[in-house]
């Protein structure tokens, strides 16, 4: 006999199982060392990055459909650099063979940077 009542168990005795059944039971009830529900907490407000990380996603969504519009016209190739499309008339071709956009060749200086893929010239 058990010291613990469970009930439907005739008095503490197994009957098939059912007393493991109910501890578990039990033990599932027990909100001890559960973790809070959510929104349940003062912590609502999310974390602190959340809204800037949420702020980046946005910004590169726009600047990939900015992206892929370019990419549809007829006069425009990728920055050998930082990939995204431009009007080949913004672009200038580097002797080390591919185009590069403004951005970057202010980043870039005049530091050499060989490419394993050479871009045609247009």
């Amino acid at each position: 006999m058990s010291n613990h009542y469970t009930p439907g168990s005739g008095g503490g005795a197994s009957s098939n199982g059912n007393t493991f059944v109910n501890r578990r039971d039990v033990r599932a009830n027990n909100m001890t060392g559960a973790l809070p529900l959510l929104g349940s907490t003062s912590t609502e407000r999310g974390y602190a990055g959340s809204y800037q990380f949420e702020q980046m996603i946005e910004s590169l969504r726009e600047l990939f459909e900015q992206d892929r519009q370019m990419a549809s016209q007829p006069d425009s190739t990728r920055c050998g650099i930082c990939y995204l499309h431009f009007p080949v008339s913004d672009l200038r071709y580097r002797d080390e063979g591919f185009y590069i956009c403004r951005s970057c060749e202010k980043a870039l200086g005049n530091q050499i940077l060989p490419m394993l893929h050479v871009q045609q010239k247009l």
